[in-house]
């Protein structure tokens, strides 16, 4: 079995943009720019938000932090969302999530020039990508793709079934898989006989978020596995597939699959910079 290795890969991706970076540093021209906004003081957000600066940081990109209360009102933080839509020098903006109830997540996000939406999920990026011509494209379903083109697995024409529908993953992978000429079941959790589908799939992408959700016997002989979620057992992180249990067993009956850690996950916070160079393209 190919092991789909997201870590080495994002590495790859990294040093791709710290080498254009540099160039753009060489040539004395504006350096890329994110803008990462916090609400609030909860640990993990601020642990992804410091992550997020810290991968910025050391591609050479430019990162400014706004760190802002708890009880931060909609109308302070739309006005700092306008202040950064119009500020020339910034390229991203990412709001990082969940915001305090007291906020209107949706409002929040749509204010975001999609021209500086760094995660790529504002609702005209999405209908962009819908049509084919995307101007940015999410993060997690970018770094699916790069993952299957990057290891030459085949789309076109094959059969792929993508469990989960969530627009911040299941929804635009099947629909990049589509337009890669992959014929493509969509599956959720109201879906009957899952494992039949998947037994006639080439590829299986799993972002439903639930151990154990397909067994490996589930899964055809020689197809490719995506395995998305992050979820624990009683060893540690698994997949909705993937484990320390399974992985085994999948070595013998798959061509190739993504490991749970160091498969997708990676590859997320590398689009997330990608993106923040693809946008200053854009910008320039």
């Amino acid at each position: 079995m190919q092991l789909l290795d997201g870590k080495k890969l994002a590495q790859e991706i990294k040093q791709e943009i710290t080498a254009e970076v540099l160039r753009l540093q060489q040539d004395g021209l504006r350096l890329p720019k994110l803008a990462l906004i916090l609400v609030g003081d909860r640990p993990d957000s601020l642990s992804y938000v410091n992550s997020k600066e810290k991968n910025c940081l050391a591609l050479g990109m430019l990162c400014e932090k706004h760190l802002l209360p708890q009880e931060t009102t909609q109308e302070s933080l739309l006005q700092l969302i306008h202040h950064l839509n119009e500020d020339s020098a910034t390229d991203g903006i990412l709001v990082q999530l969940p915001l305090p109830e007291h906020l209107d997540t949706d409002c929040i996000l749509e204010a975001v020039d999609y021209r500086k939406d760094a995660d790529g999920l504002h609702h005209v990026n999405l209908g962009m990508m819908l049509t084919g011509n995307p101007y940015i494209l999410p993060c997690t379903p970018n770094g699916i793709l790069h993952l299957l083109k990057r290891y030459q697995i085949p789309m076109d024409g094959r059969q792929a079934v993508v469990v989960g529908r969530s627009m911040l993953v299941g929804a635009p992978t099947a629909i990049l898989l589509q337009q890669h000429h992959a014929t493509v079941t969509q599956c959720h959790s109201h879906t009957r006989n899952l494992s039949e589908i998947c037994q006639k799939a080439d590829i299986v992408v799993t972002a439903a978020g639930v151990p154990q959700l397909l067994r490996p016997e589930d899964l055809k002989e020689g197809a490719v596995l995506v395995d998305v979620a992050m979820n624990h057992d009683e060893h540690g992180l698994c997949g909705d597939v993937y484990s320390q249990t399974t992985a085994p067993i999948l070595e013998q009956r798959l061509a190739a699959a993504t490991p749970v850690p160091g498969g997708v996950g990676p590859m997320t916070i590398a689009m997330l910079m990608y993106n923040v160079l693809e946008l200053y393209r854009h910008h320039q």
